[in-house]
């Protein structure tokens, strides 16, 4: 009699224990329901760039230093710095008396030798006279190209040597620079492709395009494989100078905008997926895919940026931790060595 009173007993106290389990779990499912619906996501905007980024100087259309081809005394200084000059004109000459002498007596000579010498003696003194034409010309200094004299040092009566330079002239109707693609980006590069550059000189940006690149590639002394593209930039601002230093990026393909929200914001009934806006029951059917872990890309459904959807699931306590807080994300960028095609994978 005693033994059935302790198991009843037993019994009794087994059966409160499941009444109480029961009701926790009951408890903690009403928590977490009115808690999942109290939580909300705001749907917001991406936008991707698929891009290359770049970096380097930029150098005047065509460059020239202005030296002395012989040596000479300067006669004459025809420009000063800042001044514009054509193809042809003459900068600097260097005192060419005895050039003028030499050649003036060749004349001289070469008209004796017409009358009474010999055919063969004159054409050689013809060939003499053209050199003697050539050292007068290295005694000029001129310009190759139309330019500015972008600087000049040289005064009448400076003893100058060959190869001394004095200065510099600049062709800047146009701008290019050099710069260092990753072997794994080149096939990704297009003649004329679009190339956006910011200089700390200048509040804004400016627009090159790609010109072409070598078809064989260098190691650099970091050990990695690249090539050198070229960029010229026809139209830029003033302030903008030969050696002025820029960052930029390479279009591979134009910029796409994504909306996006939390993948906790999208709930599925019988395989379709669908959302809740904040203080509505109404589900709206939504085409999505999946963009990171965090985030899914809302495809089709009308749903846009700004929207705030009521959680449908809720993140597990070891799950990771959203980036800038819910529906809050940076812009993507696909940077140099990255592949091209498409934001970066994620699964839903």
């Amino acid at each position: 009699m005693k033994i059935k009173k302790q198991i009843k007993i037993i019994m009794i106290a087994a059966g409160s224990l499941a009444i109480l389990a029961a009701g926790l779990i009951t408890a903690r499912i009403i928590i977490k329901n009115h808690q999942q619906s109290n939580t909300t996501y705001k749907v917001t905007s991406e936008t991707y760039e698929n891009v290359i980024e770049v970096s380097g100087v930029v150098s005047a259309a065509q460059e020239q230093t202005l030296q002395a081809l012989s040596d000479g005394t300067v006669l004459e200084v025809y420009v000063k710095q800042g001044d514009s000059v054509k193809e042809g004109d003459v900068i600097i000459q260097l005192d060419d008396t005895d050039e003028q002498y030499n050649l003036a007596k060749q004349d001289y000579d070469m008209a004796t030798v017409r009358i009474s010498g010999s055919a063969r003696q004159y054409q050689l003194m013809q060939t003499q006279r053209l050199a003697l034409v050539q050292k007068i010309a290295e005694r000029k200094v001129t310009a190759t190209f139309d330019g500015i004299i972008a600087s000049i040092d040289v005064a009448v009566g400076d003893s100058l040597e060959a190869k001394d330079s004095v200065g510099t002239l600049v062709d800047v109707s146009y701008l290019t620079a050099e710069v260092e693609i990753a072997e794994t980006d080149v096939s990704k590069l297009k003649i004329g492709q679009k190339v956006e550059l910011t200089f700390p000189a200048y509040d804004g940006t400016v627009e090159g395009y790609i010109t072409g690149w070598p078809a064989i590639g260098e190691v650099t002394s970091r050990g990695a494989t690249i090539v050198n593209a070229k960029i010229r930039i026809d139209d830029y601002p003033e302030t903008i100078l030969p050696n002025f230093s820029f960052s930029g990026k390479i279009e591979i393909a134009p910029a796409e905008t994504f909306t996006i929200v939390s993948r906790y914001a999208v709930g599925r009934e019988n395989g379709q997926a669908y959302v809740v806006k904040a203080g509505s029951s109404e589900k709206i059917s939504v085409s999505v895919m999946p963009y990171d872990k965090e985030y899914v890309k809302i495809v089709e459904g009308n749903i846009k940026e700004g929207d705030v959807l009521q959680a449908q699931s809720s993140a597990s306590k070891s799950g990771t931790s959203r980036r800038n807080g819910p529906g809050q994300m940076s812009s993507g960028k696909n940077n140099s060595g990255g592949g091209a095609g498409g934001p970066p994978p994620g699964g839903f």
